[in-house]
């Protein structure tokens, strides 16, 4: 993993180095700055395939120049491909496989790659940059555009100088928790969307995009469910034996999850040696995994690393969230993600991860809403509506207002987008136009549940979980790579039938019993509590006073469209302990800590 860079503004070079250097923790390892005509790229090298110098980047080819950030897990297979077809390599790792595939097949070459990568190619016979984002949108890809001049970075903080907020953004974060592609914080920057390339000619200053993958209507396979077991088994555990390539230390994260605990488990059966495992806990029960960590490391014989946090543990962290999450973002499991990188970086460059699995296997709770829902739009919607208005749902106390709000629903569409944007809002006016982007959930399957789950892969896997690993491991020199995120398992698990991935009181099915096979299932078949933290309580009590300084009228008055009256009251309300709005609390916390770090508000100071 890498930072990648490259421009065509007149920047002096102490700019250039200084722009580099703020997203340093991407690649200490190596620092490449070079110029080629009126361009200029720039490179952060994380070492993890062929150490020697000669890996560096931007890397040269004949007319053609990369940058290049992520990993091709295939990459020796092409590089046969290419040797076959005359070609010789001067390294033995990925870049320079991408650089003379590109050559050989331009944008063919594209297609052919199993892996994550950002990746920018120069041809200097055509004046043509040549640029691709994987397909589930793992690594980064930012872009600057206007008239003729651009910037491409893998973060957005070295594009930040002089940029306008984009108003509409602010609003799409305060209903979402992030900004989604291809929208950033700023005006005339863009993220290049996943399974699209992006080529900029420069003889006509024009720029086109070019989508080469997506989700496809679903196609049942007709496997029986021992046949969709065995093949999903072997998929996986290729996955994780091409993930498995690295010339420095590698482990893999272990949660109490079934996802962690499968990927960690096959790793375990491919590695010849043991392997290493992390885990991080909590003093409060209700949220650690720990125990269940450390029986799963026990049966598959790994070198176990846990840690136990303490609540100031995590809160010391939160300078860091808005340091390398340059954009504003309120997953706040952010927070535990950071740490265990932080502890990981001690051991290992490289962990797996269990990242992915509930997207394509059914995991979520929200899953359970959606069966539920099925059932409930059986009944019209004036009876539903009517009953919102009457229904007096005292017996579940703050789950009244959700329970009306849901009845009141009157589509299924409708449903499913309020599972990722909310059925309740913080703006004075929301406007969902830019929906648009990924309404192809709607198209792809008519089973409501694999509409809901078609909608997290293009939504939020790409714009929350994504980012989230990205920059928790990258903020401390990690590289995650996650098996469930290969495409070949995101395409399988769509041709199996719904029943064979979810039932209701057994989400993951298929991955359960796959699990069995290396662990018990009465030792995994435990509550999962969740990489979550307790921040409704931390702003009731020890970050009351850093909330109530960051939320004053005077910040709260500056955030375009939010609703100031509807806010005030719901953290006056959260703080008596009446209703829990952490998760709205968090997202405007986050925004205010975002502006003082970027320069778009100056707290005054109270005497």
């Amino acid at each position: 993993m890498c930072g990648i860079y490259l421009t065509n503004i007149p920047f002096a070079e102490e700019e250039i180095k200084g722009k580099l250097e703020s997203i340093q923790f991407r690649g200490p390892d190596y620092t490449g700055i070079q110029k080629i005509t009126d361009l200029t790229f720039g490179h952060l090298r994380l070492s993890i395939l062929d150490l020697d110098v000669r890996s560096h980047q931007p890397m040269q080819f004949e007319d053609f120049t990369i940058v290049f950030n992520g990993e091709i897990y295939n990459f020796q297979e092409i590089k046969k491909e290419l040797m076959d077809l005359g070609y010789a390599f001067n390294t033995t790792g990925d870049t320079e496989v991408l650089l003379k595939g590109y050559k050989e097949w331009g944008e063919g070459i594209v297609p052919k790659l199993n892996g994550m990568f950002a990746f920018a190619i120069y041809n200097a016979a055509t004046r043509k940059i040549f640029c691709s984002r994987d397909r589930l949108g793992v690594k980064p890809f930012y872009y600057f555009w206007k008239d003729g001049q651009f910037e491409i970075c893998s973060q957005l903080r070295p594009m930040s100088q002089n940029k306008q907020l984009n108003e509409e953004a602010i609003s799409m974060y305060l209903d979402c928790t992030y900004v989604p592609s291809p929208f950033t914080i700023y005006q005339d920057v863009y993220k290049l969307s996943p399974g699209n390339n992006l080529e900029i000619d420069l003889n006509t200053q024009k720029i086109t995009i070019k989508e080469y993958w997506n989700l496809k209507k679903v196609s049942d396979a007709g496997l029986s469910y021992e046949e969709a077991k065995e093949q999903l088994h072997e998929l996986l555990k290729d996955a994780v034996k091409i993930r498995l390539q690295a010339d420095v230390p590698f482990g893999s994260f272990l949660s109490g999850g079934i996802d962690s605990a499968l990927i960690s488990s096959i790793a375990a059966k491919v590695s010849k040696e043991p392997i290493k495992t992390f885990s991080i806990g909590f003093e409060d029960p209700k949220y650690d995994e720990s125990k269940i960590a450390a029986q799963y490391a026990k049966i598959m014989g790994s070198e176990h690393t846990e840690t136990i946090c303490k609540p100031e543990d995590i809160l010391e962290l939160i300078p860091k969230l808005i340091e390398v999450y340059d954009e504003p973002f309120a997953d706040s499991s952010a927070l535990p993600s950071l740490l265990l990188n932080k502890i990981t970086q001690q051991y290992v460059t490289m962990a797996l991860s269990g990242d992915g699995g509930d997207e394509s296997f059914l995991g979520y709770n929200n899953f359970d809403w959606v069966a539920k829902f099925k059932s409930l739009t059986k009944i019209p919607y004036p009876i539903r509506f009517i009953a919102s208005k009457f229904l007096i749902f005292n017996v579940l106390g703050s789950r009244t207002e959700p329970i009306k709000r849901i009845l009141n629903i009157k589509s299924k569409n409708d449903f499913i987008e309020g599972i990722f944007v909310g059925y309740n809002s913080i703006l004075k006016k929301r406007n969902l136009d830019w929906l648009s982007h990924y309404r192809g959930y709607q198209t792809w399957s008519k089973d409501l549940i694999q509409a809901t789950a078609d909608l997290n892969i293009k939504l939020w896997l790409e714009n929350d979980s994504n980012v989230k690993v990205d920059r928790a491991s990258m903020a401390y020199s990690v590289e995650v790579r996650s098996p469930f995120l290969d495409y070949r398992i995101i395409e399988f698990a769509r041709t199996l039938a719904v029943s064979y991935r979810y039932v209701p009181g057994r989400k993951k099915r298929i991955l359960r019993d796959i699990l069995k096979e290396y662990i018990p299932e009465e030792v995994f078949n435990q509550p999962k509590r969740g990489f979550a933290v307790p921040i409704g309580t931390w702003i009731r009590k020890e970050l009351k006073e850093e909330f109530i300084e960051n939320l004053s009228d005077d910040f709260l008055n500056q955030v375009p469209n939010l609703n100031v009256p509807k806010f005030k009251k719901m953290f006056k309300v959260h703080l008596e302990g009446k209703h829990d709005y952490a998760s709205y609390i968090w997202r405007v916390y986050i925004l205010s800590k975002w502006y003082q770090e970027f320069g778009f508000y100056k707290k005054t100071k109270v005497d």
